[in-house]
């Protein structure tokens, strides 16, 4: 097994360049480099090339897709985020509802294999499912879970969440109800992109000539914005970082020294795809083998189920298939999920708004989870 930080760098920067050539192909093209990289990494992951667990993960999965999210923002327009707000509450309130749904219904279903401990999964899994990763160990505090059940969960719901990205990947395209072409138009008057430069193309293009003076800006918009950002959650530790980071890098980008600079949207893309590929490489799927089957299709039918109402009462409601993607994303993964699906597919006025639902979600996901655990309880 590969171990060595550069050599882990090199095998991941390489799984992304190899997808993101590939995208010159069709049929390649409609899987996407985002999911093929969380794919390829989740094979090489379990074939036992490169190891589940490393710093270089943590990194990437840390400051690397916070420097990704910065650099995506300052692509924003404002202007164009304000259409998507109600519409994407609406969807995560429909997914929040699907996953509360089926974290109660896979409790019972597993109720017999589980014993007395069901409740306090059907408590986890609604909560991360709801508002993200982080809400499941509160919840399992909470509730004292059991260390073997607890250490499955989190297994489950690493696999379970990198599969679910995949598939949000493809949903713009395969349900095709996502805009035309799947992509945003920027405004003519943007400054840091061409005229029919779109942000679809932006993500893989600089537009133009990118100066070290350009470079260089932009690197130290990035790291002062996480720094500040830092300084502001720790001083008010009720708001999470994200929140300040997000408001930063929104408020510079209406700048137009700032619009002006060229690059930033590609390298930030860039730095997601090697996000979802850590994602990927954490997914081991032995560790479920060695507790046993039943958590894994605790998490695997709670997001299914969250899946088929989201998907299914949202295209009823005529909610397009990329709106539900990232509202579902920010269920099941959180703030930063919902970003890297929304620049992933080039919606860029939408991952504002799916940063936010994400936000709401973690706030409320222990709520809720408390509310099912303890009704389950009852019930069970």
């Amino acid at each position: 097994m590969i171990t060595s930080p550069v050599a882990i760098v090199s095998i991941l920067t390489l799984i992304v360049f190899g997808m993101v050539w590939l995208e010159r192909y069709k049929g390649f093209r409609k899987l996407g480099a985002a999911a093929a990289s969380i794919l390829l990494a989740m094979v090489l992951s379990n074939a036992g090339l490169i190891p589940g667990e490393s710093q270089v993960y943590d990194f990437f999965t840390g400051y690397g897709v916070l420097a990704g999210t910065v650099l995506i923002l300052l692509s924003v327009d404002l202007s164009s985020i304000k259409a998507a707000g109600s519409t994407m509450a609406k969807a995560f309130v429909i997914g929040a509802v699907g996953s509360v749904a089926g974290a109660t219904i896979m409790g019972f279903i597993l109720f017999q294999s589980l014993g007395e401990e069901t409740y306090k999964l059907s408590g986890q899994f609604a909560a991360t499912y709801v508002g993200g990763g982080m809400n499941f160990a509160a919840i399992g505090h909470a509730f004292a879970t059991a260390e073997e059940l607890f250490t499955a969960g989190i297994a489950a719901d690493v696999i379970i969440t990198a599969f679910w990205l995949v598939a949000c990947l493809a949903a713009p395209i395969l349900l095709k109800s996502a805009p035309e072409g799947g992509v945003e138009t920027a405004p003519a008057d943007t400054p840091g992109i061409e005229s029919g430069h779109t942000l679809d193309k932006a993500l893989y293009s600089s537009g133009g000539v990118v100066t070290l003076v350009n470079l260089g800006a932009i690197v130290a918009i990035m790291v002062a914005s996480i720094w500040v950002s830092t300084l502001l959650a720790g001083r008010f530790p009720a708001i999470p970082a994200v929140f300040w980071l997000t408001t930063l890098a929104l408020v510079l980008a209406q700048l137009p020294q700032v619009k002006s600079l060229k690059g930033s949207t590609v390298v930030g893309n860039y730095l997601i795809m090697l996000f979802l590929a850590c994602n990927g490489a954490k997914s081991v799927i032995a560790k479920i083998v060695e507790v046993g089957p039943e958590v894994f299709y605790f998490a695997a039918g709670t997001v299914g189920i969250h899946g088929l109402v989201i998907f299914g009462v949202g295209m009823m409601l005529r909610i397009d298939a990329g709106t539900l993607a990232i509202a579902s994303q920010a269920n099941v993964g959180g703030g930063t999920h919902a970003m890297a699906i929304a620049t992933a597919r080039g919606y860029n006025s939408r991952i504002l708004p799916g940063v936010a639902v994400g936000i709401i979600g973690t706030a409320l996901g222990n709520y809720i989870g408390l509310a099912v655990g303890n009704l389950m309880r009852i019930l069970l």
